[in-house]
């Protein structure tokens, strides 16, 4: 945690010249994410996962704008015994609506649709599978320059639908956002 956050420390000193907008036609998001995965099926309600996420928004109008969305989380659950080596992925993509006309801080809310990749890894065997996912949620970014944002919290529903079994997973997320 402590090297995230002088990676981000590093990166808002050097882009604090950046050209300045009113309205962002485009925004760049990465940090850290917390995803609880719904892990009901093995009894243990739900398990911790830590990793990234990024996405890109790009805006058609002030207020509207479309985002893809990549992420991925990683862990060491016990399953049934055995400690499984975790790593999932989601691949999102849909519609994003922010307010503006703060200067100093943005609501946003997106709903987004794609595909999620889980593989788990017990002694060299490994399983891997692939699902629809879907995140609905949002969050607050709050603005340190003209080009760059504070996301102090971005709180997603996070579903997947993994070997016939639907997951009811929540991710948190925070980071730096780049205004273009």
């Amino acid at each position: 945690m402590r090297k995230l956050s002088i990676v981000l420390a590093i990166m808002v000193f050097f882009c604090v010249g950046a050209f300045a907008q009113t309205d962002s036609k485009a925004d760049v998001f990465g940090g850290y994410q917390f995803t609880s995965v719904d892990d009901s099926l093995n009894g243990n309600g739900h398990v911790a996962l830590n990793g990234w996420n990024t996405s890109v928004t790009g805006y058609l109008k002030p207020n509207f704008g479309i985002t893809a969305d990549i992420s991925g989380a990683y862990g060491t659950p016990n399953e049934f015994g055995f400690d499984v080596k975790t790593s999932d992925y989601f691949y999102l993509f849909g519609p994003t609506f922010r307010t503006t006309g703060n200067d100093r801080a943005s609501l946003f809310a997106h709903a987004l649709f794609g595909a999620a990749h889980a593989k788990g890894d017990i002694g060299g065997i490994t399983a891997t599978d692939n699902a629809f996912a879907m995140a609905f949620g949002g969050g607050l970014d709050l603005k340190s320059t003209k080009n760059i944002s504070l996301r102090v919290g971005q709180f997603d529903y996070l579903y997947s639908h993994f070997s016939g079994e639907k997951q009811n997973n929540f991710r948190y997320s925070a980071g730096v956002v780049f205004h273009f």
